[in-house]
Parts: structure tokens; sequence; C-alpha cells
């Protein structure tokens, strides 16, 4: 038998417990996160970051991966630094608490960027060299593993984890939540370069804690620099955090976008096609929503936006905010919506990236690659606080649903 978790506080208790003759697991498990602007180095430069990001997801080397369905659901919260959302996660027995990158664009979890790695009872130092790149971002150190704990009392036993020597461009930050496939993992071995390191998510299958290997995932979009605006849930979905029915797409078989949750999309300003059928990714690495050249250079021209050299956004007026028609992602054959509002970066929060208060910035950017390039598109986290997303490793598939806040006007 397996031990059933018992959420407390801000834990969400699922409400069904999936049993057979053989095992009982667990229902799903959610925990909340926040979103906090991360300006410890001054203004951010959201386009920089995300650019750099693409590429280094674009020029990554990494074969695709199977996987397995059938089991139980967890729930954990996270914090969103602009470029990041964050999850406290504990490592250790007893665990030591670390503010993790939630990051579906990557599978290694690791610590040690912030606070630094405490050896308890329960960590095993395999003494395998492990390093990681993403972009501007990496860190380099030695492979553990150790228990990890998702909330007051789940956890997972003998986690792969990296802990970090060296690492750049995490301020503010302990380390990275992998939440990508497990095919990621490979070649961040320095030893063992074709070995693949089981992810969090499918150690909590395997290890009898959630009934399946999926992860759903809600972001809201919020005007403040700090508040609790999301919430993971592993092991299945929360459908109080959607509206109508969850679609799924399968995930694309074009490289290198299907080495990451990548799916085949087309996106269109009214009725304009600014990007034909293509692939790109999902991701919560990526703040802004970024398109190839072309289809940038395309809605820039509908929209009558100018580039802002400050932020490198582009800018509109009020007045071409108010003429700004629907964007829309077809997926699969189901049409989803980002109003005007949803293209706008929150005007409250204009200084923190360095814009003026006041303007109106688009969250729509260039990836830097013209299409063809595999990878076209990154739906990233000003994509996501719109719609309610679905992970499913064993199905090889990404869902999406409308939500609350897909017509907020918040912004």
């Amino acid at each position: 038998m397996f031990p059933v978790a018992s959420l407390l506080t801000t834990v969400v208790l699922a409400l069904s417990i999936v049993a057979s003759a053989v095992e009982v697991r667990s229902p799903s498990i959610t925990l909340p996160f926040a979103r906090s602007l991360n300006t410890r180095g001054g203004t951010l430069n959201l386009l920089k970051h995300d650019q750099a990001r693409a590429t280094a997801l674009r020029d990554r080397d990494n074969a695709s991966t199977a996987g397995k369905l059938d089991r139980r659901q967890i729930n954990i919260p996270a914090s969103n630094e602009a470029v990041h959302y964050i999850a406290a996660v504990g490592v250790g027995s007893p665990a030591t608490t670390y503010n993790l990158i939630v990051d579906t664009g990557s599978s290694n979890t690791w610590v040690g960027a912030g606070t630094p790695y405490v050896v308890t009872s329960t960590s095993v130092n395999t003494g395998e060299p492990v390093t990681v790149h993403h972009g501007s971002s990496s860190f380099s150190g030695t492979e553990y593993t150790d228990t990890v704990t998702l909330d007051s009392s789940l956890t997972i036993n003998q986690q792969s984890i990296g802990v970090a020597s060296t690492s750049t461009g995490y301020s503010g930050v302990d380390g990275v939540l992998g939440l990508g496939p497990e095919a990621l993992t490979l070649g961040t071995l320095t030893n063992q370069p074709s070995t693949q390191i089981p992810t969090v998510i499918q150690n909590l299958f395997s290890q009898g804690t959630i009934p399946e290997e999926v992860v759903g995932i809600s972001f809201e979009p919020t005007t403040s620099t700090s508040s609790i605006n999301g919430e993971l849930t592993f092991g299945g979905t929360d459908s109080s955090k959607y509206t109508g029915t969850l679609n799924y797409t399968p995930l694309t078989t074009t490289s290198p976008a299907s080495n990451y949750w990548g799916i085949d999309e087309t996106i269109t300003y009214g009725s304009t096609t600014i990007l034909s059928t293509t692939a790109g990714i999902v991701d919560t690495g990526t703040t802004l929503i970024l398109i190839a050249t072309g289809a940038f250079n395309r809605y820039q021209s509908v929209t009558g936006a100018v580039l802002d050299s400050a932020t490198g956004l582009l800018q509109i007026t009020t007045d071409q905010f108010e003429a700004l028609q629907d964007l829309n992602f077809d997926i699969n054959g189901v049409t989803y919506t980002l109003t005007p509002n949803g293209q706008i970066w929150p005007r409250t929060l204009n200084t923190a990236i360095g814009g003026t208060a006041g303007n109106v910035y688009l969250v729509v950017n260039d990836i830097g690659t013209n299409s063809g390039s595999g990878l076209d598109f990154i739906n990233g986290q000003t994509f996501l606080e719109r719609f309610y997303s679905v992970f499913d490793t064993a199905n090889s598939r990404v869902g999406f649903a409308t939500t609350p806040y897909t017509d907020a006007t918040s912004n």
C-alpha cells in the first residue's frame, strides 16, 4: 500500500481517489504559486532574456522520449519573478526549502544557486558532474539523489538533483524544478551523456504517488509585483481553474520543437494570417509570446506598433490599443483568442521593465529567426496567464482550456 498524502493549509484537496486491486494511489495535489517581479539587478530586459532562451532551446540537441500513464495527481504553489514562476520545494530530511523556477523547458531539477545545498541523512552523492545551459543562464555541479518534498507531507524518494557549484543568470532564485520531457536530461551528466534522468513527474508516478504523468498549470494575469496567481496540479487537472472543455493537441513531430512540449499552431490577427501552421513550444520559462521574424513584422505592421528602444517591446498609442483586434491561436482545430487586453504588458508594471508609466507595450515579439527553423514560436507566460494548460507525458499531448481570466481587462 502506498501512503496517501495529507494536504494542509494552502494545498487544495482533490476529491477523488483512484483505486485498483493492486495498489491505491492518492488523488491529485494542488500547490499554489505567486508571481513576483525580480528587479534585484535593476530593470528587467524581458526580450533579451527570452530571445537568449529561445536560441538555447532551438540549438539544443536532444532526442524525444516516450511515456507511460495511469495513476494519481498533486498540486504545488509557485511565484513568478517576471521572467520566472517560483515554487517552494523541500530537499533533504529534515527538508531545506528552495525557491525553484517552474520550467517546462527543462527537465533537470537542481538547487544551490542561492540557498546552499544542505546535506542530510537522505543525501547521496553520485559523484557525477552535471551541467545545464539555458541561453544566458547555466549551472554546473554534482548530481545527488535525495528526498524531495512538494508540500508538507508529499515526498519523492531518491530523486536525482543537481547541486550547483557555479551558476549564472539565477538572481533571487535557488534553482529549477524541471517539468519538461525526460529526454531533455540527455547529455547533462558529463560522464554519462547517453543516460536519461527520471524527472520529478516520472518518479511521482513510478513511486505510486500520482495516478497519471500529468501536470496541470493555472496562471492568472496580475498587475501586482507580487501575488499568489498560480497553481501546479500534479497527477491530473483542477477543473475549478478552467471553464468549458479541455482540448488536446498531439505533440509536434517537427524538430527541435519535438524535443520539448512542442505543438503545431496557426496565428491570425483578426482575419489576417500572421503565422501559417508551424511548430513551436509551450514554455513556462519564457515571459513573452515570441514568433518568427516574418510573423513579427506582419504583426507590427497590422497593429501600427513601433519599437520602443528602452524595453525592446512594441509600443502602441492608446488610440491604437482601442482599435487592436483579437490575436487568434488555432491549435488542432480549436481557436484560443487573446483579446487586446491580453496582448499588452500590465501598464502598472511598465517601470519594472524600463518602460514609461502610461505607455502601452505589446507582449508579442520577435523570436529572432525566420519561420522554418523548427521552433517558430514560444507561447510563454503571457499566453499561459489567459489559458489553462495541461502537459500529458503518457499520451504525448498538451491541453488547453479557457479560464475566468481569458477575457480579463486587468492590463
